[in-house]
C-alpha cells in the first residue's frame, strides 16, 4: 500500500502509527494501563526477560506523558521485573502543533512538572529521556535542547538516532555524552567513531527494521571498528558497544529477546555470542546497569534464566521455540517462573 510515495509501514514509523495509539492511551485509565502492562510484563518474563526499559511517549501532552510515568511507577510492585522508565514525550508532534510549539511544551512544562514530581519522591524509576530525532519530528537542534533539559533533571539521554534518514543526530549525541542511541539504520562512518569515543551505547532493534523492511543497522561494521590488523596480529580498540531490544510497541509486537537475537544473527550477520552479549551485559550497560546486571558473576544481581537444552546456543538457534526449553527463571535469585 502507498501513501504519498511511501509505504504504509514508514509513515507509521515516521508518526503517524503514535499518533493513532496516542488517541487510545488519551483514552485508557491509569488502571487499564497498569493492568495492560503486567500482562504483557509477564509474557516478557515467561521469555527470558528480567530487567526492561520502558517509555512513556503515547501522551504527546503533560498530563497523558505524566500518566504513563506514573503506571511504570506503580507497576514496580506488581511485577517482578525490574522497570528503568523512560521519558518519551518527544516521539511525536501532535496534529495541530509544530516542532518548536511541541519542543517549547516539552521543555517548559513536562519536564519542569517531571522535576516537581521527582523532587516529591515520585517516578523513583524514571532514569532516561528520549527524542524522535528525525526529518519531520525533531531535528537535530530541538533534540539538543530537550535531552540537555532532561540531563539539568538528572535524566540520561537514551533516545532514537538516524532510523529513516541521516540529519547528524548521532554525532551531536556523541557531543552531549548520551548513554546511548537506538536505531540507527542511517548512521554515518563518521558517526560510529564518534559513538565509539564518547563510549555511547548503540542499541540496535532487529525486528524493526524488519518489520519496516528498512535497511538493517550496520552492526558489523561498529563492532569491527574495534578490531584491526597490524603485522598479522589483531589488536582490539574501543568500538561501539552494540546492545540489542526488542522495540516493543504496537507496530512491532515481539515480546521475546531470543527472537531479537535470532534476527540480529541472520539480519545483522552477528555471531550467537556476540547476540547473547549484545542482549544480556551489552544491554544493561546502556541502562546504567552494566556493573551489577548482565552477567552470572560474584557481586552481580543473580538474574538468570534455566535452560532445557543441551547448549545455551538453543535460546538463539530456534526460532520461536524459546518457551519450549525456558524451564524457570530468577530475578535477584528468586525463582519468579517457572515451566
Amino acid at each position: 500500500m502507498k501513501l504519498a510515495g511511501a509505504t504504509y509501514m514508514e509513515v507509521q514509523a515516521a508518526g503517524g502509527g503514535i499518533i493513532f495509539t496516542t488517541s487510545h492511551t488519551k483514552e485508557a485509565s491509569e488502571d487499564q494501563l497498569l493492568e495492560d502492562f503486567v500482562n504483557l510484563s509477564e509474557q516478557m518474563l515467561r521469555c527470558g526477560t528480567t530487567t526492561l526499559e520502558a517509555k512513556s511517549g503515547y501522551g504527546l501532552e503533560t498530563e497523558t506523558e505524566l500518566k504513563m510515568l506514573r503506571v511504570l511507577d506503580r507497576a514496580s510492585g506488581k511485577t517482578p521485573l525490574e522497570i528503568c522508565a523512560t521519558f518519551c514525550g518527544a516521539h511525536a508532534v501532535p496534529r495541530g502543533a509544530n516542532e518548536e510549539d511541541q519542543t517549547k511544551l516539552i521543555v517548559q512544562e513536562m519536564i519542569p512538572k517531571i522535576r516537581e514530581e521527582k523532587n516529591k519522591g515520585k517516578l523513583q524509576n524514571l532514569e532516561n529521556i528520549d527524542v524522535f530525532c528525525e526529518k519531520g519530528v525533531f531535528g537535530v537542534e530541538s533534540t539538543r535542547e530537550i535531552l540537555k533539559s532532561g540531563q539539568s533533571i538528572g535524566l540520561y539521554p537514551n533516545f532514537h538516532a538516524e532510523e529513516l534518514n541521516y540529519i547528524g543526530g548521532v554525532e551531536m549525541g556523541a557531543e552531549i555524552r548520551a548513554r546511548a542511541m537506538s536505531h540507527l539504520e542511517e548512521i554515518s562512518d563518521a558517526g560510529i567513531e564518534k559513538m565509539a569515543e564518547a563510549g555511547s551505547v548503540a542499541v540496535l532493534l532487529p525486528s524493526t527494521a524488519f518489520i519496516l523492511r528498512l535497511k538493517p543497522p550496520p552492526a558489523r561494521k561498529m563492532i569491527e571498528k574495534g578490531i584491526e590488523q597490524y603485522d598479522k596480529k589483531s589488536i582490539f580498540f574501543s568500538g561501539v558497544i552494540v546492545a540489542l531490544g526488542s522495540d516493543f510497541n504496537p507496530n512491532a509486537f515481539c515480546l521475546a529477546m531470543p527472537m531479537i537475537m535470532h534476527f540480529a544473527c541472520v539480519t545483522m550477520h552477528l555471531s550467537m555470542p556476540e547476540a547473547l552479549v549484545a542482549a544480556t551485559i551489552n544491554s544493561a550497560h546502556s541502562l546504567g546497569r552494566g556493573r551489577t546486571h548482565g552477567a552470572i558473576a560474584v557481586h552481580r544481581q543473580a538474574d538468570f534464566v534455566l535452560l532445557e537444552a543441551n547448549s545455551w546456543e538453543h535460546i538463539i538457534y530456534r526460532i520461536a521455540g524459546h518457551e519450549a526449553i525456558i524451564s524457570k527463571v530468577f530475578k535477584k535469585g528468586e525463582l519468579v517462573y517457572s515451566k
